[in-house]
């Protein structure tokens, strides 16, 4: 038993969820709008799976709310909420230079203008900067588009002065495209990431989600970002029957772009209110319908069992937080059911007529076994005992290698030693380094009214922050306080007569 939202008039409804004919559903009846079935995870064996990664409770100790009435009323933080802030999202504008018909956030659509002031930006960075006992590390700036902002750059350095370790903007790139001096600016201002909207390879799935073909503006974007030097993240909304079947075709432009894109975060559409109650089910793109979708069209090099959920990584948080004698400053504690990954390698043939193979990290990385021995390092050092960090890396030396098939690797990667970099450095540039030979391939389903299921509100890790104080989290906040939040602080749009 969960709660979950009326689709209708986003009324907190009790809810069940439960396994039907090898599918996980959700339930819930409106006294006034009736009784609303959809579909949660489309396999039911997928979902169990990731139940073995069930995360453990980090709350805030500052909470912003006292005495909730209970989630997922009164957000803020509460008191209830069983995560902190891993990365916090600011939305500096509501306006666009695109009207898709996918988009939550439309100023022309509300007829109302919200863009925070500077003032008003730095007070959320503080309010993320001041969470307990761990200030939230990432920012990223959104909107609508935040490339409408004059200031954005400004904003960029901003988030840095406050200590934000990685900030990034999620972008429909136009403004990149067309400004070529803007990545560079950004970059020297201290952004770490372009976080691009791209919905497929070909015209038609921009024409149908976006409004017009935006392929070349995309790509033009990318380059430009490459001549920044400019890291960019792919991010496809996925819609069944309009880019589906381009989900191959979309890893595979990352791969051949992997000098500068270095990961693709597909994410299924979220139902804001748009889409007709009776055409959700056919539009729905699940957790397992995406894994699915990518072990067809990469042929069977990244199967379904190679992805896992975000929280499974958390016993590298906690190796690295005993290395270091305090609790993790990051730890992905998010529901395990929020979204899922996996890093992927290429083996290149010099057959321009044949397809370079991937190669999952879960092909020749015992990552469960992985898993097992930084819990079991982290036990040795939380017992203490004289120079028992060094012992534990030393006894990790030795032990990394055997977990390896080295007729799987790829030929010139030395992931033993990078693993043993990164737990040794534990920095970002070392962190870097894994990075730059993989491709990280994940999927983030956001919820909406119809599958909402408190549970996981309760352990999501990213939030927004808004200009009264509050840190909401991410689907709470599109699925009941947008309106809210930008009608409180936002003036009508001028008409044209004006």
């Amino acid at each position: 038993m969960t709660k979950s939202l009326c689709p209708v008039c986003s009324k907190p409804l009790d809810a069940e969820v439960y396994e039907e004919d090898g599918k996980i559903l959700i339930k819930k009846t409106c006294d006034e709008h009736g009784e609303f079935v959809n579909t949660y995870w489309s396999s039911a064996d997928l979902y169990n799976r990731a139940n073995k990664y069930e995360p453990s409770i980090r709350s805030v100790e500052n909470p912003m709310v006292q005495g909730s009435f209970g989630c997922p009323n009164d957000c803020g933080l509460c008191e209830n909420h069983e995560t902190s802030t891993v990365l916090g999202l600011i939305d500096v504008t509501n306006r666009c230079n695109l009207k898709c018909p996918i988009c939550f956030a439309n100023a022309a659509a509300s007829g109302r203008l919200y863009e925070p002031t500077q003032d008003e930006i730095r007070d959320m960075l503080r309010n993320l900067r001041n969470l307990k006992p761990h200030p939230t590390p990432a920012i990223q700036y959104a909107g609508g588009e935040p490339t409408v902002r004059k200031d954005l750059v400004e904003l960029v350095a901003m988030a840095k002065e406050e200590g934000f370790t990685h900030v990034q903007i999620a972008t429909n790139g136009l403004r990149l495209a067309r400004k070529e001096e803007l990545p560079k600016q950004l970059k020297e201002a201290g952004l770490n990431t372009v976080y691009l909207s791209f919905d497929g390879v070909t015209p038609e799935p921009y024409i149908a989600s976006r409004g017009k073909d935006l392929l070349d503006q995309k790509k033009k974007a990318i380059e430009n970002c490459r001549k920044a030097g400019l890291g960019v993240v792919l991010v496809p909304t996925l819609v069944k029957g309009i880019n589906d079947h381009q989900v191959g075709d979309i890893i595979k432009f990352a791969f051949d772009n992997r000098d500068i894109i270095y990961g693709v975060n597909f994410q299924p559409v979220s139902f804001s209110g748009r889409t007709p109650t009776d055409q959700v089910e056919e539009q729905r793109v699940t957790i397992p319908d995406f894994l699915q979708l990518v072990e067809e069209q990469t042929y069977g090099d990244v199967k379904t069992t190679d992805f896992y959920s975000p929280s499974a990584v958390e016993s590298v948080s906690r190796f690295i937080g005993a290395m270091e004698g305090e609790d993790p400053s990051v730890t992905l504690n998010c529901h395990q059911h929020c979204g899922v990954g996996t890093y992927v390698f290429i083996e290149e043939d010099g057959d321009e007529n044949t397809l370079n193979k991937l190669i999952p990290i879960t092909r020749f990385l015992d990552v469960e076994k992985l898993f097992e021995l930084l819990n079991n390092y982290s036990d040795r050092i939380e017992n203490g005992g004289f120079g028992i960090s060094k012992r534990v890396l030393a006894r990790a030396a030795k032990d990394f290698p055997k977990l390896i098939d080295k007729s799987e690797k790829p030929e010139d990667l030395n992931i033993s030693r990078i693993l043993l970099n990164v737990f040794t450095k534990r920095s970002y540039d070392a962190l870097g380094d894994f990075s730059k030979d993989a491709m990280l391939i994940s999927c983030m389903h956001f919820m909406d009214a119809f599958n909402f299921d408190e549970d996981r509100v309760k352990k999501c890790v990213i939030h927004y922050a808004t200009p009264d104080g509050r840190i909401i989290p991410f689907c709470t906040m599109n699925s009941m306080y947008r309106e809210s939040v930008e009608e409180m602080f936002s003036t009508p749009l001028k008409s044209s007569k004006d």
